[in-house]
């Protein structure tokens, strides 16, 4: 478990722009039952959630075509909502940070680390506009 202070401000990157942060199992069963368009972001304190995955969602919101829901649960912080969101993103396995997409509770678009590490964060946010525009 991180140091709440630590984590703080990268919690808050997201949940400053209207990002639901989801701290238990049930919670995020609950985000996932709801009608449309869901995005998880599974957070970090790895370098590359810092200057990659999270500008790249801040990014991909500039877009005509958002998701409805706006959520993010914090891998080393919030274990138990980390690992339910990890089951409704199988089969792909555990990855620190990730992005996802659902559609009515359904997995529709993922974006593991290895897809966001050492890549831009304006192409991964093309990719997840892609993603917003066939799916939202």
């Amino acid at each position: 478990m991180y140091p709440p202070d630590l984590v703080k401000p990268m919690i808050e990157e997201l949940t400053s722009v209207g990002f639901e942060e989801l701290k238990t199992a049930e919670a995020v069963q609950e985000a996932m039952k709801r009608p449309g368009t869901t995005l998880v972001v599974v957070n970090s304190v790895c370098g590359c959630a810092a200057r990659n995955a999270r500008p790249a969602v801040l990014f991909s919101l500039e877009n005509a075509k958002k998701p409805d829901y706006l959520t993010t649960v914090f891998a080393g912080v919030d274990r138990e909502a980390t690992e339910e969101a990890r089951q409704f993103m199988l089969p792909f396995p555990p990855s620190s940070p990730s992005i996802a997409l659902f559609k009515d509770g359904e997995l529709v678009h993922m974006l593991e680390r290895h897809h966001i590490e050492g890549r831009f964060a304006e192409t991964i946010a093309d990719n997840l506009k892609q993603a917003y525009n066939d799916f939202c």
